[in-house]
């Protein structure tokens, strides 16, 4: 079965950065694309990110471009989003996404 971890949210001042973490397992992790959606209050879950199976492709959320990245270690079976110039309009649960697949959450918190 199908397994996505998320970590490494928190709490960070404006212009800091995170790095989230999303360890998978129960498939090929390799074969698939991954990514990165999140949800704030009030809204809907909107997609920030993916990363094609050999990270040779990436696209990016017009609002987050230049800030973040998504990159992914097949090795380690695990996709990460790095961000930067964070915005407090960047507070929300950010999910990792393996298709109809679901992590559990993790929440970033973008205040001073």
């Amino acid at each position: 079965q199908v397994h996505l971890v998320e970590s490494g949210g928190g709490l960070v001042q404006p212009g800091g950065s995170l790095r989230l973490s999303c360890a998978a397992s129960g498939f090929t992790f390799s074969s698939y694309v991954m990514s990165w959606y999140r949800q704030a209050p009030g809204k809907e879950r909107e997609l920030v990110a993916a990363i094609s199976g050999a990270g040779t492709s990436r696209s990016y959320a017009d609002s987050v471009k230049g800030r973040f990245t998504i990159s992914r270690d097949n090795a380690k079976n695990t996709v990460y989003l790095q961000m930067n110039s964070l915005k407090p309009e960047d507070t929300a649960v950010y999910y990792c996404n393996r298709n109809q697949n679901w992590g559990q959450g993790t929440q970033v918190t973008v205040s001073s």
